[in-house]
């Protein structure tokens, strides 16, 4: 299939490029593996419809991307665009301490999830904890299916946050309309779990141990930048780089979203504008201050480093392969611990372990590989590399 524009993520930021794009009668194939469009936000009520002259692919698994913008997908084949825009979104951030791995333990966005695709969380006693603003939204969410929400541990000081609220007054509403849907819940600064026990207990950073059904906890956002360095796209600083017209340093190929900072919805819709336009010849929209933004919040929410020294001998950090510290301790480098432990080789392809590793040792991926998810062995014979 062969498309003007080919569109790689539907999450709010695709929505809007996918918007933008189809304003001019290009074709467009918007790609996402989830059955519905609206990303980790918008998870199946997505507040931008799917532009009718589109063509969504859903539940497609994109496993390689190739010169000449050719996406190598698990149900439609080979699918090829003019332009390429790449909206592949975030992940959390998890780090390891005791107790981490237990039943019960959840990434926050992760349980969030799970109760939008039908999980009842009503009754039980949860505590959200890690860092940044999702913790909140998390917490609200929860408490409206009828969670009884113990308390919110975010580990950055309260000073900070408070500085970075005076800095963008815009974003005081939607805070305090959060912290009203959380009448009575704590909200703990400067804390963090420091364990997770048998019978369900979670000990925090300021003493307190309190019983639970479910720990919602992550620390942040993992840009998904692994479709763009298989094309050979630069990262800086670990984000994808891209200029005012959100192209990246390939010719004809886009990004927008949290791969090229993590900086929350309305960033993306103004990046997915953007991009949608540039890459259909339209007038392209000034860009507004998103780059201070997303500096200034990564500022105010960075990780404390005390976090980085939670983990045990015995705890594990690679949890598809069962890898613990201690067993890691020893190597200098991502790619030796691989080749020695078998960290980073099992079905997350060293999407959780790999972050992880560079909080506790400093340690870098280094490279991309196909496949970019795990598919049958026939699909990728079928997929020709």
């Amino acid at each position: 299939m062969k498309f003007d524009v080919v569109i790689l993520g539907a999450g709010p930021a695709g929505l809007a490029a996918a918007r933008a794009a189809c304003r001019t009668g290009a074709s467009v194939a918007l790609i996402d593996d989830n059955p519905a469009a609206g990303g980790q936000i918008w998870r199946g009520s997505a507040l931008i419809d799917i532009p009718p002259s589109a063509r969504f692919l859903s539940q497609t698994r994109v496993f390689d991307v190739r010169a000449g913008f050719i996406l190598e997908t698990d149900l439609h084949g080979a699918i090829a665009g003019s332009r390429l825009i790449l909206a592949t979104g975030a992940r959390e951030l998890f780090l390891p301490f005791p107790g981490w791995t237990e039943p019960g333990v959840f990434g926050a966005g992760g349980l969030q999830a799970l109760v939008k695709s039908g999980l009842s969380v009503r009754g039980k006693r949860v505590v959200v904890a890690g860092s940044g603003p999702l913790l909140v939204a998390v917490a609200a969410a929860l408490r409206k299916q009828g969670a009884r929400v113990v308390g919110i541990a975010e580990q950055a000081p309260l000073g900070r946050i408070l500085r970075f609220l005076r800095r963008y007054p815009a974003k005081l509403p939607q805070a305090i309309g959060l912290r009203a849907r959380l009448v009575g819940v704590p909200y703990w600064t400067g804390t963090w779990p420091v364990r997770f026990a048998a019978g369900r207990r979670v000990t925090l950073s300021n003493g307190k141990i309190l019983a639970v059904d479910y720990l919602a906890c992550g620390f942040g956002l993992v840009p998904n930048t692994e479709a763009a360095q298989l094309l050979g796209c630069r990262l800086d600083d670990g984000f994808v780089a891209v200029d005012s017209r959100q192209e990246t340093t390939i010719k004809g190929v886009y990004c927008v979203g949290e791969p090229t900072g993590i900086g929350g919805l309305d960033k993306a819709l103004e990046e997915g504008e953007r991009a949608g336009s540039a890459a259909t010849g339209q007038a392209v929209r000034r860009r507004t201050r998103t780059g201070a933004f997303v500096r200034d919040l990564a500022a105010a929410f960075d990780l404390d480093p005390r976090l980085f020294d939670l983990a045990e001998p015995g705890t594990v950090v690679c949890r598809c392969e069962d890898v613990s510290y201690e067993t890691l301790q020893p190597y200098r480098e991502w790619r030796e611990a691989k080749l020695q432990t078998r960290c980073g080789m099992g079905p997350c392809q060293g999407r959780i372990c790999g972050p992880i590793t560079g909080c506790l040792f400093g340690w870098t991926a280094g490279s991309v590989r196909v496949p970019l998810v795990p598919v049958r062995a026939d699909v990728l014979v079928r997929g020709g590399r």
